[in-house]
């Protein structure tokens, strides 16, 4: 097993992860009779597909002695009201300005952050769009 998550009543669930013991509560959104207060479930899809882009681009960016610390994605879930559902995730990197790669290694890291396992995942209705802000980095 991977996780179990435990209903906490008002809307509220609790999650652990197996493994490690680490916990995340979520909370319904206000729009949907929430108090908006956690992740939403549907907002943990979105940030896992940040979460996971920004993970392989670690691994393939360590292989390349490449240090990606302090990079932030901002992350912008986009829901539709009936049926009630994700209909576009939004990231948009924004990376260090220390970071100096040339154009072949931000190329390398772009495409391994496009072959993440979550990505894979999401249906092909969600419209997922990315942006890499590298003018800060550029060599």
């Amino acid at each position: 097993m991977t996780s179990t998550v435990v209903y906490s009543g008002n809307l509220r669930t609790l999650a652990t992860h197996l493994q490690s013991g680490t916990q995340i509560e979520t909370d319904a959104p206000v729009d949907n009779q929430g108090q908006g207060e956690r992740f939403s479930p549907s907002d943990l899809v979105a940030t896992a597909l940040g979460s996971c882009m920004m993970t392989i681009m670690g691994i393939k960016a360590r292989d390349l002695n490449i240090d990606l610390e302090d990079t932030r994605i901002e992350i912008l879930k986009k829901m539709s009201p009936d049926p009630r559902r994700i209909t576009g995730i939004d990231l948009t990197f924004h990376f260090p300005e220390h970071l100096r790669l040339a154009e072949k290694e931000r190329t390398i890291l772009e495409r391994a952050a496009h072959t993440c396992p979550v990505i894979y995942s999401i249906h092909p209705d969600i419209k997922v769009e990315v942006v890499m802000n590298w003018e800060a980095v550029n060599v």
